[in-house]
């Protein structure tokens, strides 16, 4: 009944956790794009439908694992992710009961390290992951893919385990390629930056996440948050800004 759709790239740190979350799903389908480390090795453990396909967005790519499923109902889980038994036992529940929506959102308990943020527009994060085969469909762009339901919706009550970034390393490393992908859907969607979103958009960024959304009751972890999402936010506009100087210039 449940199909679990899976990408991976050199994810060998994550992903035998996340097939040992969903081993019990009838079918699991990964697109893997060419990982050097052990990621295809780990995967074939737990299923034998594994591909190996060139890397072409995350939308197309989830796209592409989605394609393959053959089972009624979908479940599309990140490397970083886990499902925890409480909505294992939710979503067995709800597709044997033939429900009448057609996708569903489910809440993330995103961590940061070992830390389970909160606040800060981290909790409760829901985002559409499950859905009837044939009626989700992912919108084309370039970083913060997302899904479109064609039917009704309806919100599950368990979270999914997110575990976000290990430390403020990783996230900085991370940062350099989505604010570029960020830059990249900005500007195919007609926005333009000027100076002054380079200087107040990461100070309201700031203000939005550790004042009106409460990151301060986070501690340290808020503060860090805080900062590390501004310095995201300059980088977005500021490659956003030379895109628009040098829009033939692939490198930003």
């Amino acid at each position: 009944m449940l199909s679990v759709a899976i990408i991976t790239h050199n994810e060998e740190h994550n992903i035998r956790e996340a097939l040992e979350s969903v081993k019990w799903a009838d079918e699991i389908v990964v697109v893997d794009s060419f990982s050097t480390d052990r990621t295809r090795e780990i995967c074939r453990e737990y299923t034998d439908k594994v591909h190996s396909l060139k890397w072409e967005g995350f939308s197309k790519q989830k796209s592409r694992a989605v394609s393959m499923t053959t089972q009624p109902w979908v479940l599309v889980l990140d490397a970083d992710e886990r499902v925890t038994d409480g909505l294992r036992a939710e979503i067995t529940s709800l597709i044997l009961s033939d429900p009448s929506d057609d996708g569903y959102y489910i809440a993330r308990k995103n961590h940061f390290g070992k830390k389970w943020i909160r606040h800060g527009g981290w909790w409760p994060d829901h985002t559409l992951r499950l859905f009837r085969r044939g009626k989700g469909i992912f919108k084309t762009r370039e970083v913060h893919e997302a899904i479109n339901v064609d039917g009704t919706t309806g919100y599950l009550k368990n979270p999914l385990e997110h575990y976000t970034y290990r430390d403020s390393r990783d996230y900085m490393r991370r940062m350099q390629t989505y604010s570029t992908l960020a830059a990249k859907e900005l500007f195919k969607r007609g926005k333009r930056s000027n100076i002054l979103d380079i200087i107040v958009r990461p100070v309201a960024t700031f203000c939005r996440m550790y004042v009106l959304q409460m990151g301060i009751l986070d501690g340290i972890y808020g503060i860090i948050l805080a900062c590390l999402y501004s310095v995201y936010t300059y980088n977005k506009y500021s490659k956003l800004r030379k895109m628009q100087r040098h829009p033939g210039k692939k490198d930003v």
